[in-house]
């Protein structure tokens, strides 16, 4: 593991590594019976950033209006290099309508953007605002940046994690520090920008809420998200926090093949059951796919082994109504620069597509998104004609 998203960091984003020696022809003959590989699939990158003042380094999930527009945010670039939010019409046409100053303003933003009845745009900077701990921030349809609240570690360092908001229009989300114990929180937003720490972490129970994709909530108003460490292994949890600020850790990580180390999110299905991955871990210790029950029972879907299936997965998955999952991987595929895969409902896994770096980007940690008509869309933290990363779409049918 490496570690420290900024220079001291404690914990870091995946980086590029080279390719493994571990990937022995052996394994490569079993995956061509134990997982189905299509290419192409209508792959297409819809934009790659290029001069730096456009932005660079996606790592947050997508957001798209009713129009086909697309918002996101970059970690570098702009007209300071703190990182962008942007967005992409329907022809591929990039638009900055933001470029973070690196002050109060905040810096280097992390998480994905929700959108606002009106157009506006929410989200947080791991850095920057008036103590240097990060923002929660809303950019107007105008372009015009208020930041909501500036972080100051007692009550939350470095919110990496996308926001969630609900129907009265509080924010929520996850600092990968900050805290009682220094090792994260679950926080709460109000629409008159009062803070309230939900449940700060101690390590025996989570650390470094990591989350891409951030955390999600019930009907009954319980929420549900990962840590990346912490938990009896120190491999990381999967925990369930009520209303009350209550937590229970519904699995603990041993790094074995149950999986460790989940940087990603959950997604829920219409049982409760929680799904996820972990980067590390499972039969290969590639990364798993894994689902875990209300009464906190584990089962490993899909470990990848690194090779043309992928590896070591880091973004959220996407359920469709027929309860398959699309993913993407951090590592392996073809480059060793990940994949975008389908896992269908009886567990096979299908490789979509193999990122090849130099064209279409790589190293993947955003969520995938779906249109109506069935079409993906994902972002590749680098690689592409410039190596700054790379929005894409890949065109399946319903």
């Amino acid at each position: 593991m490496t570690t420290g998203i900024r220079s001291g960091s404690q914990i870091s984003r995946p980086r590029p590594r080279s390719v493994n020696a571990r990937l022995a022809w052996a394994m490569l003959i079993v995956l061509v019976f134990a997982t189905r590989l299509t290419q192409a699939q209508g792959f297409t990158v819809l934009y790659a950033f290029g001069n730096g003042k456009d932005g660079g380094t996606p790592y947050s999930d997508l957001v798209r209006d009713s129009a086909g527009n697309l918002y996101g945010t970059t970690f570098s670039g702009g007209t300071a290099g703190d990182g962008t939010v942007f967005t992409l019409d329907a022809t591929g046409k990039e638009t900055v309508l933001y470029s973070f100053q690196g002050g109060a303003d905040g810096a280097l933003p992390v998480a994905g953007l929700i959108r606002g009845a009106k157009g506006e745009l929410y989200g947080a900077t791991v850095e920057g605002g008036a103590a240097g701990h990060g923002t929660i921030f809303k950019l107007d349809a105008t372009g015009t940046e208020i930041v909501l609240h500036h972080f100051k570690s007692a009550d939350g360092s470095y919110p990496d994690a996308s926001l969630l908001r609900d129907a009265s229009g509080n924010l929520y989300g996850a600092t990968l520090e900050g805290g009682a114990s220094n090792v994260g929180t679950v926080f709460m937003l109000g629409r008159n920008r009062e803070e309230t720490v939900l449940h700060s972490f101690t390590g025996a129970d989570g650390r470094f809420p990591y989350s891409y994709g951030g955390l999600i909530r019930d009907a009954n108003g319980n929420f549900y998200g990962t840590s990346l460490a912490g938990g009896a292994s120190d491999q990381g949890v999967v925990f369930k926090l009520n209303a009350a600020g209550r937590e229970i850790i519904l699995h603990t990580f041993t790094g074995g093949t149950d999986g460790g180390y989940p940087y990603a999110g959950l997604v829920m299905d219409e049982k409760g059951n929680l799904y996820g991955t972990t980067y590390m871990g499972g039969a290969s210790g590639q990364g798993t796919i894994f689902r875990v029950t209300q009464g906190g029972k584990e089962t490993v879907l899909y470990s990848f082994t690194g090779a043309a299936d992928g590896g070591n997965p880091a973004a959220r998955l996407l359920r469709d109504k027929k309860g398959n999952f699309f993913g993407t991987t951090y590592y392996g595929g073809a480059s060793n620069s990940g994949v975008v895969f389908k896992l269908d409902k009886n567990h096979n896994l299908t490789v979509l597509h193999s990122l090849n770096y130099a064209n279409d980007g790589g190293y993947p940690t955003a969520r995938l998104i779906r249109d109506a008509n069935g079409n993906l869309y994902g972002t590749a933290s680098a690689g592409g004609a410039s190596n700054r990363g790379t929005v894409f779409r890949i065109a399946l049918s319903n």
